[in-house]
């Protein structure tokens, strides 16, 4: 819980790197506070993005004060981030739909799709969650955290186009929807779980492994500049202190399309 209590303390922050010259510029959004499987995870990727940032001439900016999400300050923002969770206030969430609508770029990681009702985050956003990421509702998950081998569905998209056919995926916890991700007009779907994953999670309850399915991880909207990724949820030691058990970013491949889908977010690959 010491990981926990220190988000507490600090849980409106604004962190970054400044590149002189800047090719474009990126800011991440997360809350922080809501399980700390995806703490860690915020934690390690406002480690790894500022390293990137350098490595690949953009400017990224971590912040938990969602107020930035208005147009003011996204008309200087090229690429959004939604780490985890999703803004609450209407005033930023139709700031939000603007941006995306005229041409601004979101990818958007694990927990930023979760909606369920009843929750603390029920799919009260029908845009958001139908329209635009496409998925509904949340309908469950593996467990615990495993890796999973995935599949590239589509190589010809400049976020997947260095891929394989198949990788292994960092540990996480992998999402399954109520939406249909397949006959959604609109979804391109870029990466899915490969049956050699099979059985996938390690239980305890026997809904929490799949044994069969066909589940999307990483997917586009056509509509829209956006990418959605089912990866951000590192293993945690929950018995013994909450202390990280795995990272999202320990798989080169992973990491490989990570940066691939910024990079075409903002314009810079085709």
């Amino acid at each position: 819980m010491k990981l926990l209590s220190l988000f507490f303390i600090t849980a409106f922050y604004s962190s970054g790197n400044k590149v002189e010259g800047a090719d474009f510029n990126v800011v991440a959004f997360s809350t922080a506070v809501n399980d700390v499987g995806h703490i860690s995870f915020v934690n390690e990727a406002n480690v790894w993005f500022p390293r990137i940032a350098n490595d690949y001439n953009f400017t990224f900016v971590s912040t938990t004060n969602w107020n930035n999400l208005n147009d003011d300050y996204l008309r200087n923002v090229q690429v959004v981030l939604f780490l985890d969770t999703r803004p609450e206030n209407w005033n930023q969430r139709n700031a939000l739909e603007r941006y995306m609508r005229n041409g601004g770029a979101w990818l958007g990681f694990h927990f930023s799709a979760f909606a369920l009702t009843p929750s603390v985050y029920p799919q009260d956003w029908d845009w958001y969650h139908n329209d635009f990421i496409g998925a509904g509702e949340y309908e469950g998950n593996t467990w615990k955290p495993t890796p999973a081998i995935v599949r590239t569905e589509n190589r010809n998209h400049g976020a997947t186009r260095n891929l394989p056919r198949t990788f292994v995926a960092s540990t996480n916890e992998w999402y399954k929807w109520q939406g249909n991700l397949v006959n959604n007009p609109n979804i391109d779907i870029l990466l899915a779980i490969d049956e050699s994953s099979f059985p996938l999670g390690t239980g305890p309850n026997p809904w929490e492994i799949w044994y069969s399915g066909y589940y999307p991880v990483v997917w586009t909207n056509r509509n829209y500049r956006m990418i959605y990724m089912n990866m951000g949820h590192n293993d945690i030691d929950y018995a013994n202190g909450n202390r990280p058990l795995s990272s999202t970013f320990e798989s080169e491949t992973q990491n490989r399309l990570i940066i691939d889908s910024i990079l075409w977010l903002a314009g810079k690959i085709n």
